[in-house]
């Protein structure tokens, strides 16, 4: 039976999917993607992404779209999980799919890049799919274990190509549209101007912007966002 596991304490949104996700220069990656969580494609797959471009939506997405392909996953964020023992890590092996986010956290860490390094081995070969998600190239990332490094190298590498400011206005309006919020495009091109252009940044000041129109009973208009925002 199909499941999407997660270490104790982690959840994933039912609301995070490919559908939800704005692909712009990202098609060819989006079906790579598909095709390994759907069991049938590359058997490893290394995506390089900056925070903020949504890398973590993908992995994320990749359980979700594994799930609805009768295959069981899990989704790993080392950034949190680096606080843990590394046991933690043993017995993924026997899922179908494993999608690991921020592989930069152990970096340093070298007894979780050794247990990194086992688990990826015994994943590869039960012939299981893993998905991993850094901000660089493993070579470049400062790994200790050589051999760590030359197993990453065995899969497809894709860079996670970043949203154009054209692209990030479409995705705010179709957020706002999401949460049944109207954002009219000088609202939105007024956002983009005065916060922080990672989307992430973006979206949470849409959030606030969501529940302060819902308190005011007011529509967004650029002096109720400069309020609320204090920009």
């Amino acid at each position: 039976m199909q499941t999407v596991q997660l270490p104790l304490g982690f959840h994933l949104k039912e609301a995070v999917s490919f559908d939800n996700f704005f692909i712009g220069r990202n098609r060819e990656l989006i079906e790579v993607l598909k095709q390994c969580a759907s069991g049938s494609g590359e058997q490893v797959i290394y995506m390089i992404g900056k925070h903020g471009q949504g890398m973590s939506h993908l992995l994320k997405s990749c359980c979700h779209y594994a799930y609805h392909h009768q295959r069981s996953s899990a989704y790993l964020p080392l950034n949190q999980l680096v606080m843990l023992s590394k046991e933690i890590l043993i017995g993924y092996e026997n899922l179908n799919l494993i999608c690991v986010d921020d592989l930069q956290a152990i970096v340093g860490h070298e007894d979780w890049e050794e247990a990194f390094f086992h688990l990826y081995n015994r994943i590869y070969d039960s012939g299981g799919h893993i998905i991993i998600g850094g901000n660089a190239l493993p070579k470049t990332l400062g790994i200790k274990l050589k051999d760590l490094i030359s197993r990453l190298s065995w899969g497809v590498t894709y860079h996670l190509l970043p949203s154009t400011d054209n692209e990030k206005l479409s995705i705010l309006i179709l957020k706002a549209e999401e949460r049944g919020m109207v954002l009219p495009d000088e609202v939105a091109k007024y956002m983009l101007t005065h916060c922080r252009r990672h989307m992430n940044t973006l979206i949470a000041a849409l959030d606030v912007l969501d529940k302060a129109s819902l308190a005011a009973k007011r529509r967004l208009t650029v002096p109720f966002v400069k309020e609320v925002l204090e920009i």
